[in-house]
């Protein structure tokens, strides 16, 4: 199923069905019904207009990220601080011999911020390998690196490494720190990751608090933009997490199709 999701997730991207769109439409013209290329053709062309001008944005990466605000005000008490990988790149780090961050290096960061402001808790990074590939290319022992490289004390920091998706974040890091009742948690995650990330951890009956960082969104709306490579990257983005959510309800790894407060 591990795989499987994985190349759903493939075919799900805009612009790799974009290129069997037009891998059928050029195959077409080697058919009987090759008369129906150039209709077919404009047609397509027509839709990516349409799909260029539409504000993708609001429409499905802003109510992800809108749907666990930030805490108004951090508790006085925290007991633990959970963050989620997928802030660092363990392929590219391996191969270049340094650490390769991408856009949501703020997970990591945000570790630095609540390890220093509540030092009693207990962090924990929670981060396997997500790639079918390259298993043992692990983000965990990137992040350790890193905080290290920033001179932060990775002593006392649980470091996750068998996870391979956000289900797995919740049930192994569960697993190895034995939360009690009555403790308070932060999560930190993206924004738009955020409901499939409550969601998980709701699941395996675990009540956390949303920490959510790496907005890409004002939150405020969206308004028009003829751009095509900006409008496939919020498909993309969006479409991931949308259909991840109704995946994870249908495993039965979530309460509710899309969590919430």
């Amino acid at each position: 199923m591990f795989v499987l999701s994985k190349l759903f997730g493939l075919l799900s991207s805009p612009a790799n069905l974009l290129f069997l769109l037009l891998a059928l439409l050029c195959l077409l013209g080697f058919t009987r019904w090759k008369a129906w290329q150039r209709p077919l053709l404009l047609a397509l062309v027509g839709g990516l207009a349409i799909v260029a001008a539409v504000p993708w944005q609001a429409i499905l990466v802003q109510p992800l990220e809108n749907r666990f605000p930030g805490p108004s005000s951090l508790p006085q008490r925290v007991d633990g601080v959970i963050v989620l990988g997928g802030a660092l790149d363990p392929v590219v780090s391996a191969a270049r011999d340094q650490v390769a961050a991408n856009g949501a290096v703020e997970r990591v960061n945000a570790l630095i911020w609540l390890g220093r402001h509540y030092p009693k808790a207990r962090l924990v990074f929670s981060g396997g390998s997500g790639s079918v590939t390259t298993p043992d290319k692990k983000e965990a022992p990137v992040a350790r690196r890193y905080l290290n490289e920033l001179g932060f004390d990775t002593s006392g920091i649980v470091f996750e490494d068998q996870s391979r998706n956000t289900r797995e974040n919740a049930v192994y890091t569960k697993q190895l720190m034995a939360p009690k009742n009555g403790e308070v948690w932060l999560l930190v995650t993206s924004a738009m990751h955020m409901p499939r990330s409550m969601g998980a951890f709701a699941a395996v009956d675990w009540p956390v608090i949303a920490y959510p960082v790496d907005y890409l969104t004002t939150g405020e709306g969206g308004g028009f933009a003829f751009d095509l490579g900006s409008a496939f990257s919020n498909i993309g983005n969006g479409l991931h997490e949308w259909l991840g959510l109704l995946y994870y309800r249908m495993r039965g790894w979530t309460h509710a199709m899309f969590p919430g407060p």
